[in-house]
Parts: structure tokens; C-alpha cells; sequence
């Protein structure tokens, strides 16, 4: 048999129903020590959101690097199409200008040769007069200048004789001609003997050139204010050794 409940009475167990629902759940929270309040904060805690970190920089920017190359040739002249050989022509060779030779002289003019002169023979002078052997003074000159100026030295002493000759030229002998110049000194003695022309015996040359300056003496060169200068002598001596004879 079935009895159904009026609508008050529903209402009202329901009602307690849920009162004892609610009753049962503050029971099971206040058993179990959970702290409504402070969970609800914690639910609505704030956090600091840190912005995100910067960007590292970029790197340094890498340097180019250019590199200049030679310059292309330009397209070379056209030719026949053939293969050169292997053998290497040598390159021409260019002769230099060979520059003329100096001429100098002891005493400076306006000419070009190594001394001043008026004769077609070598001396120590610069006119054309000979020698005398008469005991006058001398007159005017027959040369190219008009007087005055150096004055040529004068030998005063010392000769070929005596000179010293290998033996080999004393017992053969020998006879020839030796052409050397020198320098006379302002204090008169001879110096720098070269020789200019061979005799074709190098004893005969060197025993020249020795003696010359081993013995010659001079009345030195003068200039125009009578100031002894330097000179060059031009001389030509034979020699003529007799073989020795025992």
C-alpha cells in the first residue's frame, strides 16, 4: 500500500536533507583543518611576472677582407698560330756609350791636348826655341804666346849613369829607347815617373824611372807671380850597354 506525502511535508524533508548535506561537509572541513580563508588568499595570490631578457647584442660586425688582384693584361698583338720552342733566346745585348777619355794637362788651356807647345818635337817647355850654347841671355821666344806667364824647370843635377842594371843586361847587353814622364816637384826633385813609351825590357824601364827620381834635381816651375809650382816632365833617354868582355 502506497501513502503519498503532501507537498508541505515533501518540502520540509527535503529542507532537512540538505541541512544535514551542509552540516556533514562543515564537519568534514573543520576535521580535516583546511582553512577556507587562507585558501581562498592563496587562490588570489599574486605573482611578479619578470620581463623577458633582453636580447644578447649582436657581434661585432666581421671585417671584408678586399683583395686587389694585378691588373688583367690587356689581349696580346696577334701572330701566326704556332707553339714557341723551349730553348729560351738569350736577351740582346745593349753596348754602353763608352764615354771619351779626359785629357789633362799640367797647365790648364783652351785647347784639347795633354800639353801646350809651338814645335813638332817633345819638350819640357810650351814654346818652339831650341837650346843655345852661346852666353847670352836669351831673346824673344818664336812660339805661339806673347811672353810672361810659368816658366819651364830647369835639370840642374843627376844623369842615367849609375843606375842600377840586373847583371843578365851587363853581360849581354842592350841598346833601345825609353819615353817616360814625371812630375817636378816645387822642391825640385822628380817624382811619379811613368813610362810612356817600352824599351821592350822591363829592367830597362824600371832602372829608368828609379834613377829619375832617385837623382834628377831641378830649378822648379814658377807661375807668373814667381810662386814654384808643379810641372810634368816628357823625356825620352836611349840606352846603348855594351856587352861586357872579359
Amino acid at each position: 500500500m502506497t501513502t503519498t506525502l503532501p507537498d508541505r511535508s515533501r518540502i520540509g524533508a527535503m529542507g532537512v536533507a540538505v541541512l544535514l548535506h551542509v552540516l556533514l561537509g562543515w564537519a568534514l572541513i573543520v576535521g580535516l583543518g583546511v582553512d577556507v580563508a587562507r585558501t581562498a588568499q592563496s587562490a588570489l595570490a599574486t605573482f611578479d611576472i619578470l620581463p623577458p631578457p633582453p636580447d644578447p647584442p649582436p657581434p661585432p660586425p666581421v671585417p671584408q677582407v678586399v683583395r686587389q688582384g694585378r691588373p688583367e693584361g690587356r689581349a696580346a698583338p696577334p701572330n701566326i698560330r704556332s707553339k714557341a720552342t723551349e730553348i729560351v733566346a738569350p736577351p740582346p745585348v745593349v753596348p754602353l756609350p763608352v764615354p771619351p777619355p779626359v785629357v789633362t794637362a799640367p797647365v790648364a788651356g783652351p785647347g784639347n791636348d795633354a800639353s801646350s807647345g809651338a814645335t813638332d818635337t817633345v819638350g819640357p817647355g810650351t814654346g818652339a826655341g831650341g837650346t843655345g850654347d852661346g852666353l847670352g841671355s836669351g831673346g824673344a821666344g818664336d812660339g805661339d804666346g806673347g811672353g810672361g806667364g810659368d816658366t819651364p824647370p830647369e835639370q840642374i843635377g843627376g844623369s842615367l849613369q849609375g843606375a842600377r842594371l840586373p847583371p843578365e843586361l851587363e853581360e849581354n847587353g842592350f841598346e833601345g829607347a825609353v819615353e817616360v814622364d814625371y812630375v817636378v816637384e816645387p822642391n825640385g826633385r822628380a817624382s811619379d815617373c811613368r813610362i810612356r813609351r817600352s824599351s821592350g825590357n822591363r829592367a830597362i824601364d824600371i832602372a829608368t824611372c828609379v834613377q829619375i827620381e832617385r837623382a834628377f834635381r831641378f830649378r822648379p816651375s814658377r807661375d807668373g807671380r814667381g810662386r814654384a809650382v808643379p810641372s810634368v816632365m816628357v823625356q825620352r833617354h836611349r840606352w846603348d850597354v855594351e856587352r861586357f868582355r872579359e
